[in-house]
């Protein structure tokens, strides 16, 4: 198959995957790859089977593509496809929950010489950099790397870039409990659907109305965040795109779960397992778990409760996310107030909740001792009230060297440096 003739059939499969049609897409692909002997096209190809097997979840078999795509940038002695085909398995490893790879790989492509590629793709390596920080729960590292991003997708008029940070920072104030920035960033992110993305794939939207749902599930909105996740579905489901589905499935389970309505929740709970498994996304299992956990708490089924913390916990210590919630005073008559924070100490929290209702002491001042050590590790307390961030909702300020407080401490200092790292702090930070 010659040059001109594979670009057609790329080009085909391109149409064909616009279309919805992504099973006769991949036929046509794997056809290009498997006759095609010119090494550019092969390495195009790849590339689209690589973005193909992400958006259904077939992470493992991204990650092989990958691979191939490195060797084709290889042959080829190009620098430009070698830091796309890096960006490619730095991408495929942060799917699979591989975030120390994901960030070696990161920084491989910010080591290659300058290329053209590197003003496009630079921006997109510090997403999947930012991205993988936080899967570590490393928090100032990746408010340091999802800024980074924005400067590039200002720089380059990139909305598309500037759509998907934003997103990522819903998730960062969502994690250390800023409810507010957790909705102001993907809103934003929908906003610049609706300016410039006309042209744009619908995941985009999808992605963004998943967001804003989670925030809202957060903020106690439940009838908004019940909207913003079946629009998120429904266009996951137009697409095939497992992965967003099974996030959407455990925003509907915690939205039934803040109701009350556990009979509804835990199978919700249990289709989202489901796919969270088959496309390897353990980050995505612990926070399944976790839910589950605090449905069998309501139910007062703590030995339940306990055998779902248990598991969550491995799978936590897998990946090595350490991302932590408040401590829980659990009494009988209510739910614990968890937040929806993923990780080792969202998971000691709860188990202490479980073991002091139960009286089991050394069990208790265990849970204990390892939540303040998780604390120390996260570094998530603020420099000026030494309170630990994420105990509550409450207004966060990153200052431009992207160390963290309460809004209400910088306030109330008035200092004109960061109290952690004394750089001036005079020109207000991006988030």
């Amino acid at each position: 198959m010659g040059q001109d003739q594979t670009k057609q059939q790329i080009a085909k499969g391109l149409q064909l995957y616009q279309s919805n049609q992504t099973e006769k897409a991949l036929q046509v692909w794997t056809k290009v790859l498997e006759k095609s002997s010119d090494l550019v096209g092969r390495f195009r190809v790849l590339g689209c089977l690589v973005t193909a097997h992400s958006e259904m979840g077939r992470y493992k078999e991204m990650l092989k593509f990958a691979v191939v795509q490195i060797d084709t940038a290889r042959e080829l002695e190009d620098a430009d496809f070698l830091l796309e085909s890096y960006l490619n398995l730095a991408r495929s490893n942060e799917k699979l929950c591989e975030f120390h790879k994901t960030i070696s790989y990161c920084k491989t492509c910010l080591g290659l010489p300058g290329t053209r590629a590197a003003t496009q793709l630079g921006g997109q390596v510090s997403l999947s950099m930012g991205n993988a920080f936080l899967g570590l729960s490393l928090f100032q590292k990746a408010l340091e790397s999802f800024e980074k991003a924005l400067r590039y997708a200002h720089n380059n008029d990139d909305t598309m870039l500037e759509c998907r940070v934003c997103c990522s920072l819903g998730s960062f104030y969502a994690q250390v409990k800023d409810y507010e920035k957790a909705l102001f960033f993907p809103c934003k992110a929908a906003e610049l659907v609706n300016d410039y993305g006309k042209g744009w794939s619908l995941k985009y939207r999808a992605m963004s109305q998943y967001h804003v749902a989670v925030a809202y599930r957060l903020l106690g909105h439940l009838g908004s965040a019940m909207e913003c996740c079946e629009e998120s579905m429904k266009i996951a489901l137009q697409h095939g795109d497992r992965p967003l589905q099974a996030l959407c499935l455990l925003c509907f389970a915690d939205i039934h779960r803040s109701r009350g309505d556990l009979e509804t929740a835990f199978p919700r709970y249990d289709s989202a397992m489901s796919i969270m498994t088959e496309i390897g996304n353990r980050l995505g299992q612990v926070q399944v778990l976790l839910g589950v956990a605090k449905c069998w708490v309501a139910r007062k089924a703590l030995d339940k409760a306990l055998d779902a913390i248990e598991r969550a916990q491995d799978l936590a210590e897998e990946v090595g996310n350490k991302v932590r919630t408040e401590s829980v005073c659990w009494v009988w008559s209510q739910e614990p107030k968890v937040g929806s924070w993923l990780g080792q100490l969202k998971l000691h929290c709860l188990s202490e909740s479980i073991y002091r209702s139960r009286g089991l002491q050394r069990e208790l001042r265990a849970h204990v001792v390892r939540f303040h050590e998780c604390v120390e590790e996260t570094e998530l307390y603020c420099g000026l009230c030494g309170e630990s961030i994420g105990e509550k909702n409450s207004r966060l300020q990153a200052l431009p060297c992207s160390h963290i407080f309460h809004l209400r401490c910088l306030q109330n200092n008035g200092t004109r440096s960061c109290p952690n790292c004394h750089r001036s702090s005079m020109k207000p930070g991006f988030v």
